[in-house]
């Protein structure tokens, strides 16, 4: 056969290999509101820039009446290209083979593109649309996870790792997503859960359906599961490649800079009115972030889940940065599990690759009641402060009003390694609120005054005066300044050039034993 000849085999076999599962189940994929695993690649990469790897390895199976049918690529189209110009690793499974099913050699193929992540020190995406794991394999098919799983755990913190749920992902695929950095999930199509309805309601008799247990809304704003939720798969690729304007290649780069066209010294005479002057009214802690960060541009993580507290990127001044800050608009900004679980992974992701930590403080407290404490928010609790203490990147603190008890100690205070630690003079830095340090100093006093109201007032006005403001804090160098909120982007900006050589370093050792 002459070299003609052959690349014509070839050029036949790449068609074959493009056709997946083939035209009628591709257009099963299209019927159901589903891209084809190509086609995904397609929007989520420069043009042009996919490269694939392994197109024609086929499965080994040779029982239970697969053995005959050998599809090219097995499932999942694996390969490199580039976002934005920067190179990534990506693996798409393929539905239209064998419903996308993990056999050995599918769990090779995305094993080779973690590996060559790992080794060249660049992301990897997975685009995940699965029936589970091959029933004809066995535990051959099992094993093939667990390789996957052992990789995700090696390559955390090492390089970012992403993955989009693009249609079921069930059983023991779940922990590969969930032990990524993020995870993106579409409305509709995408459903995650270790058992579906039907176990669950020969188990524990309750009906549910897919969308209830495992949809996109339920890991968006229930479980958190889920970091971002989208309307579309369009959409899904879009924030993916959004990330990447913030987060850098690995561990050992730092992050991509913005286009600083924003001005520095930009100062926003809005900032004076934020804050009420009444402290138990709330506001959007958003009206803040939008006027500090650079052309108000704010990509939040866990959007709609645990939504007292925020976590987002962002550039200020250029730099990219990490913002978490309490949200005063839900539940007074206070924390409870959800949003000290949410805050302490984000937080964590930020330090391992280099992105500085802007914190927004207000924060009334921890969350009282039996619910919390049987569910163990102090443990839970600890995770924020263990993530807090733990990160060695910059840590900057705005504290804009209350900053009350243990609360305080935990959102990036000074005595955790804060690195620069402002307050407005709207600030209030105390161990409890005005009213309940009153009811408990002057409890005998109050009681035994011919008027409990006045005498509670004029007291709280007391405690209002001596502590309910940055001052006492101020002086003992606990708050580095008190800053006209006006001020708030150039300080800002100025202490994170100031902090852009930080060394700090953890005493060594295999590990810490954070409380999980």
């Amino acid at each position: 056969m002459s070299m003609r000849e052959k690349l014509e085999v070839l050029e036949r076999r790449r068609a074959e290999s493009e056709l997946g599962g083939g035209a009628a189940r591709l257009k099963s994929q299209h019927d159901k509101g589903k891209l084809s695993a190509r086609e995904r690649l397609d929007l989520l990469l420069d043009e042009g820039s996919f490269t694939e790897l392994d197109r024609f390895v086929t499965h080994r199976s040779t029982d239970f009446g697969i053995e005959d049918q050998r599809p090219y690529g097995d499932g999942v189209v694996t390969g490199y290209g580039k976002i934005s110009g920067r190179l990534v690793y990506v693996f798409s499974q393929d539905f239209t083979v064998f419903g996308g099913s993990l056999s050995e050699t599918h769990a090779e193929k995305i094993c080779k593109v973690m590996d060559l992540a790992m080794r060249n020190g660049a992301p990897v995406i997975g685009l995940n649309d699965s029936g589970g794991a091959r029933i004809q394999e066995g535990v051959v098919s099992l094993g093939g996870y667990a390789d996957i799983f052992l990789r995700n755990t090696l390559a955390s913190g090492v390089v970012p790792q992403i993955s989009a749920i693009l249609g079921p992902c069930a059983g023991g695929a779940v922990y590969s997503p969930a032990i990524t950095d993020f995870t993106y999930m579409v409305r509709g199509t995408s459903f995650m859960f270790v058992t579906g309805p039907n176990v669950v309601k020969t188990v524990t008799h309750e009906d549910v359906t897919m969308e209830q247990l495992g949809g996109a809304d339920t890991h968006g704003a229930k479980s958190g599961v889920s970091h971002f939720t989208c309307a579309s798969e369009l959409e899904c690729f879009e924030r993916i490649r959004a990330l990447f304007r913030y987060i850098p290649q690995n561990n050992i780069d730092a992050p991509p800079r913005g286009a600083g066209t924003d001005p520095r010294d930009r100062r926003d005479e809005a900032l004076l009115d934020v804050v009420p002057d009444s402290p138990n009214k709330p506001y959007d802690m958003h009206d803040v972030l939008r006027r500090v960060i650079d052309d108000a541009t704010f990509l939040e993580v866990h959007q709609d889940f645990a939504a007292n507290i925020i976590c987002g990127f962002a550039h200020i001044g250029g730099f990219s940065v990490g913002i978490v800050a309490n949200q005063p608009a839900v539940l007074a900004g206070v924390l409870d599990i959800d949003a000290s679980v949410k805050a302490a992974r984000f937080i964590r992701f930020c330090d391992a690759f280099n992105i500085p930590i802007v914190t927004f403080e207000d924060v009334p407290g921890f969350l009282p009641g039996l619910a919390q404490e049987h569910g163990g928010i102090i443990k839970h609790g600890a995770k924020l402060l263990y993530a807090y203490c733990e990160a060695t990147v910059p840590k900057l603190t705005v504290i804009t009003r209350k900053a009350y008890g243990g609360a305080y100690d935990v959102m990036s205070s000074k005595h955790i390694r804060g690195d620069w630690n402002v307050a407005w003079p709207t600030a209030e830095i105390a161990v409890m609120g005005p009213k309940g340090a009153v009811e408990i100093l002057f409890k005998k006093e109050i009681a035994e005054s011919s008027d409990p109201a006045k005498a509670t007032e004029a007291k709280v006005a007391e405690y209002s005066d001596k502590f309910a403001n940055p001052y006492v804090a101020a002086s003992r160098g606990f708050v580095d300044d008190i800053i006209d909120p006006r001020d708030t982007r150039p300080r800002i900006i100025d202490a994170l050039e100031m902090l852009q050589g930080k060394r700090d370093r953890n005493p060594a050792k295999k590990h810490g034993c954070m409380p999980l």
